[in-house]
């Protein structure tokens, strides 16, 4: 069997996204195409053609406010807007994907995941859609295994015609208090592939729900264990992790692969 090339890369600035990726030796790239921590509509990008044309592959993450699952029509249905808007703007730039928090229902994990079939039905989208396991919240749909395994069986279930994949973050799993050592294989269990990792260490402990990322080998993670999950998972790899360290954390990765 081929081996996988091995793609690692790193979530940069978006002002430019390229150059920074030289910048740091990533072989891949994720950005925000908008604020992350708004509903603004993502704003047509003077660079969309060099993107599109560019041999680095460029994933994008949805805005954080995103949550489908809400019992609140408003935050719902705007969700829903900003994600096809967002999806719209990143195949504009030719993106591999969109990666997207599964997020959360106030009114209960299964109530939540019933709203997702509903989200993929309405979503037109020529990028493939990445949902992330996410790292606190009590009625967070995608935090713990078994709400995903509810939320994998409705995803499956939605009449759709935009391609579904799963990202991997070792972070949010951690803060989760999953079990790490064999987190990648009871995952695949359950989604069947793991289409991106988020490899991430963090500086919290277990089970916390922080969502506060340290550099590789800094945190709280046991480096063997989080080189294990990314040799486990296999690329392609991204890393989020504070800025100064982005080089060194990408060579991480890349000795963790070989």
């Amino acid at each position: 069997m081929a081996r996988k090339k091995r793609i690692v890369g790193a979530h940069l600035s978006p002002k430019n996204p390229l150059k920074e990726a030289e910048a740091v030796g990533a072989d891949c790239v994720q950005t925000f195409l908008s604020n992350p921590q708004g509903w603004e509509k993502p704003p047509p990008r003077k660079d969309a053609a060099q993107l599109r044309a560019s041999k680095t592959p460029l994933y994008v993450h949805a805005p954080y406010l995103i949550n489908v699952c809400s019992p609140r029509n408003n935050v719902r249905y705007g969700s829903r807007k900003i994600l096809q808007q967002t999806c719209d703007a990143a195949a504009d730039v030719g993106a591999a994907a969109v990666i997207v928090h599964a997020g959360h229902a106030e009114d209960g994990i299964e109530e939540g995941v019933g709203r997702w079939p509903r989200t993929l039905e309405m979503l037109e989208s020529e990028v493939p859609v990445y949902i992330e396991n996410t790292a606190g919240g009590e009625n967070a749909v995608a935090r713990r295994f078994d709400a995903l395994a509810l939320l994998w069986e409705a995803v499956a279930g939605a009449k759709t015609s935009v391609e579904v994949g799963f990202c991997f973050d070792t972070c949010h799993a951690h803060a989760a208090g999953e079990e790490l050592s064999d987190a990648i294989d009871r995952v695949r269990a359950i989604v069947g592939k793991i289409d991106l990792l988020h490899a991430n260490d963090s500086r919290d402990p277990p089970g916390t729900g922080a969502d506060r990322h340290a550099g590789l080998g800094e945190g709280t993670i046991d480096p063997e264990a989080l080189a294990s999950m990314i040799r486990a998972a296999g690329p392609p790899v991204v890393v989020e992790t504070p800025g100064r360290g982005l080089r060194a954390d990408i060579e991480f990765v890349r000795k963790a692969l070989s």
